[in-house]
């Protein structure tokens, strides 16, 4: 989706279209978030095949949804696809289970991606971005937004426990099966033949993934999972690989889209860029910023599991509602001048990587990746711009880039 800096125009109401993915790869939505917060910040929504559902687009609103897991399931689906059809993974996967039985899973994958853990692994994580941003370091003309796709296993395959000749395959295959409808994702004749094309090779892959930790356990993800017991038992093979999938969905699905959208955004404006090669120690906030900015993730989705009220609306059990991310990311009453792009903000609680109980185990690993890119290219006082307009990924839910083009030149 374009980002533009600036206030965006409002939106009539009555023009407001939030479901259609083309709406996504043609423009903006800020207009229409903007016009949602200020004249219908809670509205009754409906599916093209006509289930209804509550869209939330107020800070305040958003985060009490996410973190109110005990009013608020995740268990029937995390976006809109799943509105009235639920998701046959529900419960299984720990993006699809509320506590108690998400911390089963999150616990285990947390000793393994967790702050320290990182830390730990910091030097590895900057050694493998380097390798990855070489050809951008060299100069030249070089697609930023299919480079990028291989940041997240840069970051955490590692940690993760995907052998390195697994990545790019993981990289691609996830991201063809949330956005199967992309032209440079659609491999199939159609849409299920693209989904089962790219689940074959995700499942395949990540089949051999498991088979070589259970013959070699190491101090990484895929390995804790194996270990984890509910309710005594061991996951069975079908859960085990639908976990490693929604672990790598949840890398794949963010860091890469920050990136690229940041590339655009410092091309687009680059004083921001000149700040930091002033002081490239500005990287860490320019990635916090950026990923507010970008909000790689444009909507979530709950199902309430009990009557509750949020602000003043009634929802009842059974329920959809939808909280959008990137409007809770420009709220006024939260971000001060939120279409600026501001190095200095502070605080900044965007929901760029979550909050609450589903907060992106990943994310720290993920900010020493993106941190690490812009710190390298400032340190060499590299330059960067476009050499066409980007093409954006048609998706509802994901605020993706599938080809940036631009050409890197050194500085004095």
């Amino acid at each position: 989706m374009r980002i533009d800096a600036g206030e965006p125009t409002p939106v009539p109401l009555d023009a407001i279209e939030l479901f259609d993915p083309g709406a996504y790869l043609r423009g903006s939505q800020h207009g229409a978030w903007h016009t949602l917060r200020h004249h219908a910040p809670v509205r009754k929504e409906h599916t093209p095949w006509g289930t209804p559902y509550w869209s939330f687009t107020s800070y305040a609103d958003c985060t009490k949804i996410i973190k109110d897991t005990a009013s608020f399931s995740s268990e029937d689906g995390v976006i809109l696809a799943s509105v009235g059809k639920g998701d046959s993974a529900g419960g299984r996967t720990i993006t699809l289970m509320d506590p108690p039985d998400h911390a089963t899973l999150r616990q285990p994958a947390m000793r393994h991606l967790r702050q320290a853990v990182v830390r730990q692994n910091a030097e590895h994580i900057r050694a493998s971005t380097r390798e990855l941003i070489a050809p951008l370091l060299a100069g030249g003309e070089h697609d930023v937004a299919r480079l990028m796709r291989g940041l997240p296993m840069a970051a955490a395959g590692r940690l993760m426990g995907f052998p390195q000749r697994y990545w790019e395959t993981v990289a691609f295959n996830t991201t063809a099966s949330v956005a199967p409808e992309d032209p440079e994702y659609a491999v199939g004749r159609s849409v299920e033949d693209t989904l089962r094309r790219v689940h074959h090779k995700l499942f395949a892959a990540f089949s051999e993934i498991v088979q070589e930790r259970r013959r070699d356990p190491g101090d990484d993800l895929v390995s804790g999972l194996l270990a984890v017991r509910i309710d005594g038992r061991p996951m069975d093979d079908q859960q085990l690989l639908m976990n490693c999938y929604s672990f790598a969905l949840g890398a794949n699905s963010t860091t890469p889209h920050v990136a690229s959208h940041l590339f655009h955004t410092l091309a687009t404006q680059p004083k921001v860029w000149d700040a930091v090669l002033e002081d490239p120690e500005l990287a860490g906030n320019l990635v916090d910023e950026g990923a507010r900015w970008v909000s790689p993730t444009h909507h979530l989705v709950r199902r309430a599991s009990r009557d509750v009220t949020v602000g003043d609306t009634e929802v009842a059990a059974g329920d959809w509602v939808c909280v959008w991310v990137a409007s809770a990311n420009r709220d006024e009453r939260v971000f001060p001048h939120p279409y600026t792009f501001d190095l200095h903000r502070e605080p900044n609680p965007h929901l760029g990587f979550g909050v609450g109980p589903h907060f992106c185990i990943g994310a720290p690993a993920s900010r020493v990746a993106l941190t690490t890119v812009f710190e390298e290219l400032a340190r060499r006082r590299i330059r960067f711009a476009p050499t066409a307009e980007p093409t954006h990924l048609y998706s509802n839910w994901i605020n993706g880039l599938t080809r940036l083009p631009m050409t890197f030149t050194a500085g004095r």
